[in-house]
């Protein structure tokens, strides 16, 4: 991994989720994979990382998290109520503990006047709470998927140090 900072957080999440005896799963779509990759940069990420699900066409939420059709028909993929479905099927499709979900439009097109480029929804759940965000991240493709993955990482870990 090159990113010092992705790195670092990597570490600590990993030490945090291994300490606490907790797996953890990503549903992913606007970052493609990334939160898995990264994760699983770190040798030994098997003691915390479980799977994660690259989910990025509206078809593939449905098919593989069980995200309800008409919540994307009615909200959109890039919506909290999306974003709560992904993290809850996350958990049911797999053996991990906690999970992370993000969607997002991270450019540079795909935005509108209510969903701008770089709007991101992130929610994370552990089977008895799930919550969602919505982040605004400035910058290029590359820099807001980067931003997500910080954010959804930093998030997890705060999430998991009160469990």
């Amino acid at each position: 991994m090159q990113d010092e900072l992705l790195e670092q957080l990597v570490l600590e999440t990993g030490r945090l989720l291994s300490g606490k005896r907790l797996l953890m799963a990503a549903a992913e779509s606007c970052t493609g994979g990334w939160i898995a990759k990264v994760m699983t940069d770190v040798p030994g990420a098997s003691a915390w990382f479980e799977r994660g699900f690259v989910t990025y066409s509206n078809q593939s939420k449905v098919d593989i998290l069980g995200v309800r059709a008409d919540t994307l028909e009615y909200f959109g993929a890039v919506s909290e109520q999306v974003v709560l479905q992904m993290a809850e099927g996350a958990l049911l499709h797999s053996r991990a503990d906690v999970s992370v979900a993000v969607s997002g439009v991270a450019g540079p097109g795909g935005g509108s006047r209510h969903k701008p480029v770089g709007t991101v929804w992130m929610a994370w759940a552990d089977g008895n709470t799930v919550f969602a965000e919505r982040c605004w991240f400035a910058g290029d493709r590359e820099q807001v998927r980067r931003q997500t993955v910080i954010h959804a990482l930093q998030q997890l870990g705060a999430f998991c140090a009160k469990k």
